[in-house]
């Protein structure tokens, strides 16, 4: 069973309100989403679109729920060279989030990644870093590690489906590449959607427990995996499609997840994530069934 003085439990907007997508919940209000979240028996949460962006009017909104900000998504541009312009904005969300109280902030690399863009999420149009690309990456992230650190939190990279940092090999590199004070955002959908296999998400977890900042609990439902890839879908297509859902309403296995976060004495936020349509998966609906899962397999 995992601790519950270490470990605490939040869940993503995303699943009521798509940054990506925002046709996907427009109807979805922040009071509606964050009173769901807090209905559910969630106590944190990331930041997301609709989200007030004055730290006094959100902190205010949250605490009536008994919520807190426990991380936010940061994007980063080092491999196409904007290293100032990043450095610049990250120091900015910093201020937001130590304001906030958070300890995490979760960067991916977006420089020539196809997430968002029309196409096919396993296709050739996929980044791939040169020598040099990763070398830039690497300087600024440490840049961005030091930042974090002084301000006493963590900064960690949120390993992606169409960015350059995907796979268990790009993974790799960047950690191997990267200073200690460099942490891993561990998120269980997109290292399965990515690999598709159970073996890839329980070796992530296991290679880099002692450098895991934060943890997206996220499934993949394997058939709409195979979907995407025969019928040649973009990311956002495969949202669309269904492919990823709650935990323990899909393919992925977390007891070895579980595990090696109980093992391993790992302290932080565990947060539900899973980009769905809110009009055929009802966020407060599939919200209770992951907090439901996670009490069952953890006690938490």
């Amino acid at each position: 069973m995992l601790n519950k003085d270490k470990i605490k439990l939040g869940i993503a907007p995303i699943g009521w309100t798509n940054d990506d997508l925002p046709e996907l919940g427009k109807e979805n209000t922040f009071e509606q989403c964050v009173s769901e979240m807090a209905l559910a028996g969630f106590t944190g949460t990331e930041i997301g679109n609709k989200y007030p962006k004055e730290p006094e009017v959100l902190k205010q909104a949250l605490e009536l729920r008994n919520m807190q900000i426990c991380n936010c998504w940061f994007s980063t541009f080092f491999t196409t060279g904007e290293e100032a312009e990043t450095i610049a904005a990250f120091t900015k969300q910093l201020d937001f989030l130590q304001a906030m109280g958070a300890k995490v902030i979760g960067c991916s690399e977006q420089g020539r990644g196809i997430q968002g863009k029309p196409y096919p999420i396993f296709g050739d149009q996929k980044p791939v870093f040169t020598k040099e690309e990763w070398q830039r990456l690497f300087t600024g992230m440490n840049k961005l590690g030091e930042l974090a650190a002084a301000r006493g939190m963590k900064c960690s990279l949120h390993h992606h489906m169409g960015t350059g940092i995907q796979t268990p090999e790009e993974i790799d590199i960047f950690m191997e590449g990267t200073n200690e004070n460099v942490y891993l955002l561990f998120d269980s959908g997109h290292i399965y959607f990515s690999e598709g296999t159970q073996e890839a998400v329980d070796n992530l977890v296991e290679k880099y427990i002692d450098r895991i900042a934060h943890v997206h609990l996220k499934d993949v439902r394997k058939e709409k995996r195979i979907k995407t890839i025969e019928e040649k879908m973009s990311f956002l297509e495969a949202v669309k499609n269904g492919t990823f859902t709650v935990p323990g309403d899909g393919d992925i296995v977390f007891d070895k997840i579980f595990a090696t976060l109980e093992k391993h004495n790992y302290e932080g936020w565990m947060l539900v994530e899973a980009e769905q349509d809110p009009a055929k998966a009802n966020p407060l609906e599939y919200a209770l069934k992951a907090r439901d899962f996670i009490r069952e397999k953890t006690g938490l």
